[in-house]
C-alpha cells in the first residue's frame, strides 16, 4: 500500500495498517517535504515523484490510503493518484467500534482508533474520522469530510461535502450542516449551519464567511 504524506497524519495511519498485521510492503509518497530523508522510521521507503507512484501501482500495489488532513486537498489527492493508476483504499483500525446494522462505510475512509460508530451510520468516500470520535445513529458524514480527535456528532445528523471540524467540538441531535463549513475547535453546535461559513462558540455563532468552493 502506499499513504499519501510521509509527516504528521501518515504516520497515524501507518499505525492503523500495522494493527491490522499489514504484512504487504508499505511506502509513502511526499514530493513536497525537503526536510525528509528516503526512508521513514529507517524502513519505509518515501517515493517523491509521480511517476515512482505510477510505476508502484503498476507492478507492486494499486492500493492507496490518504495520510493528509483537509478536505480540499484530500479530494485533489484522489483525483491525482486514482489518475496515475491507484485505487483508493480504506485504513480502518480493528480497535474502532462499528455498528453491525446498516453502517456504511465507502472507499478511502481513514477511521481511527477509538472511534466509535453506531447503527445506521453512512460515511460517505474518503471521510476522515480522527481518534476517539463518537458518530450516533442515523448520522451521514460527507465525502471528504474530516472530524478532528474528539468531535462528538449526535444521533439524526447530516455533514455535508468538504466540512471540517475541530478536536473536541459538539454536535448536537437532529443537526444539518452544510458543505464546506469550518467547526471551530470546542464548539457546541445547538442549530443547523449553512454552506460555507466558519462557527465557533458555545453554542456556535457565524464567524465568517467563506468563499465558495471551485471543484
Amino acid at each position: 500500500m502506499l499513504i499519501i504524506g510521509a509527516k504528521g497524519f501518515a504516520k497515524e495511519v501507518l499505525e492503523v495498517v500495522c494493527q491490522n498485521n499489514c504484512q504487504e510492503e508499505i511506502v509513502f509518497f511526499d514530493d513536497i517535504s525537503s526536510d525528509i530523508s528516503d526512508l521513514l522510521y529507517k524502513k519505509y521507503k518515501i517515493l517523491k515523484d509521480i511517476d515512482a507512484a505510477r510505476e508502484y501501482f503498476l507492478n507492486t500495489d494499486k492500493r492507496f490510503a490518504l495520510g493528509i488532513g483537509n478536505p480540499v486537498l484530500r479530494y485533489k489527492m484522489e483525483l491525482k493518484f486514482s489518475a496515475a493508476g491507484g485505487v483508493l483504499t480504506s485504513t480502518i483500525s480493528p480497535f474502532a467500534h462499528i455498528g453491525r446494522f446498516e453502517t456504511y462505510i465507502e472507499d478511502g475512509c481513514n477511521i481511527m482508533t477509538g472511534t466509535v460508530i453506531t447503527n445506521s451510520i453512512t460515511i460517505k468516500k474518503a471521510a476522515l474520522i480522527n481518534l476517539n470520535c463518537t458518530i450516533g445513529h442515523d448520522s451521514v458524514i460527507g465525502n471528504y469530510v474530516e472530524l478532528s480527535p474528539g468531535v462528538h456528532v449526535s444521533g439524526n445528523c447530516f455533514i455535508d461535502d468538504y466540512t471540517s471540524i475541530g478536536s473536541g467540538a459538539c454536535i448536537l441531535p437532529k443537526i444539518k450542516i452544510g458543505k464546506n463549513v469550518r467547526i471551530a475547535a470546542g464548539s457546541v453546535v445547538t442549530k443547523d449551519v449553512d454552506d460555507n461559513v466558519m462557527v465557533t462558540g458555545v453554542p456556535a455563532i457565524v464567524k465568517k464567511v467563506l468563499p465558495s468552493l471551485e471543484i
